[in-house]
């Protein structure tokens, strides 16, 4: 089999993989995954507005909100040219330094929820247990510089994962899962030893979605802790109402990558449909069902979007 070293030689182009058995019909399924990411850009882009444009909703949890919104925008928008070539154009080519790039972009932006999401659940936690100190812990400046490790760190993890894939001997014509570049999948592919890749891989785990998901973990049981502390029980059901659109992101975000990492690790006999299944609800649960939740679970939201319909409606008439 012909090897190519990616450092010294033409970098190999990488096909990426549809749905197996349903090639026929990629253009049908094109349409509705044109909706799903209407729906994510549109949803979380309502998310940044309403929040941006409302002083009401200039507060901690609603910073982190619009935080999370603007990375599942950046999360969509990455994935979008490859996954409509493939279903829309059955376009499956991609130069690998284009799939480097996009890698980078998918695990950073992913990366950067899961801090999101462990900063969403650190605002629950003061909110909740020391609710007298919530706007002298939770300072504008402290928000920014958590945002601002949430990218660096991102940042610095992931840049490595690209800069090791490329010192690696690629076979031509290689084939990958997914109708996108993910790292796991990638790095199976080459033809050279990937051992440092994957103790690399396994550490970045550890060190992002690891410590994030503990801490998440730790903040709930110390939550629930105060909660059941609560004499009445209209207090508790309040607190913990309002941990309820978080709990389900944090659901919904973590299972499939925990589900998507076993796979690649372990999954050596799968059916590649549950390739295909779990990386695309990895890739679309998240940034469509984030919107609706808080805008269906979060009061001030919700009813700021009605006032702006209303106005709308009021306009035309």
């Amino acid at each position: 089999m012909e090897l190519i070293n990616s450092s010294w030689f033409q970098p190999p182009i990488l096909f990426l993989t549809g749905i197996p058995g349903l090639e026929t019909v990629l253009i049908w399924i094109s349409f509705p995954l044109g909706v799903i990411y209407l729906i994510a850009l549109l949803g979380n882009c309502t998310i940044l507005f309403v929040i941006k444009t409302t002083s009401s909703l200039h507060e901690p949890q609603y910073i982190f909100l619009s935080m999370l919104a603007a990375t599942d925008v950046g999360l969509s928008l990455t994935t979008l040219p490859t996954v409509l070539n493939v279903f829309l154009l059955n376009h499956r080519e991609i130069e690998f330094h284009c799939c480097l790039t996009q890698m980078f972009f998918i695990h950073t932006f992913s990366s950067i929820e899961s801090a999101i999401l462990l900063a969403m659940a650190f605002d629950r936690f003061v909110a909740i247990c020391n609710p007298l100190h919530y706007t002298v812990v939770l300072t504008p400046p402290r928000i920014t510089g958590m945002g601002l490790v949430a990218v660096t760190r991102a940042v610095a993890l992931m840049a490595p994962l690209s800069i090791l894939l490329k010192r690696l001997s690629f076979c031509k014509g290689i084939i990958l899962s997914h109708c996108y570049c993910y790292h796991p999948d990638v790095m199976k592919l080459a033809c050279g030893p990937v051992r440092v890749n994957g103790i690399y891989g396994l550490c970045l785990v550890l060190c992002s979605f690891g410590v994030d998901s503990t801490f998440i973990i730790i903040s709930y049981i110390l939550i629930l802790k105060t909660v059941l502390g609560i004499a009445s029980k209209s207090g508790q059901l309040k607190a913990l109402n309002t941990c309820v659109s978080h709990i389900f992101t944090v659901f919904i975000f973590y299972v499939p990558l925990i589900v998507l990492a076993l796979i690649h690790r372990f999954g050596t006999f799968t059916s590649p449909l549950l390739h295909v299944t779990m990386a695309n609800l990895f890739l679309f649960l998240t940034p469509v069902l984030n919107p609706l939740v808080y805008s269906l679970k979060t009061k001030q939201i919700r009813s700021t979007l009605h006032k702006i319909f209303k106005g709308k409606e009021n306009v035309l008439k």
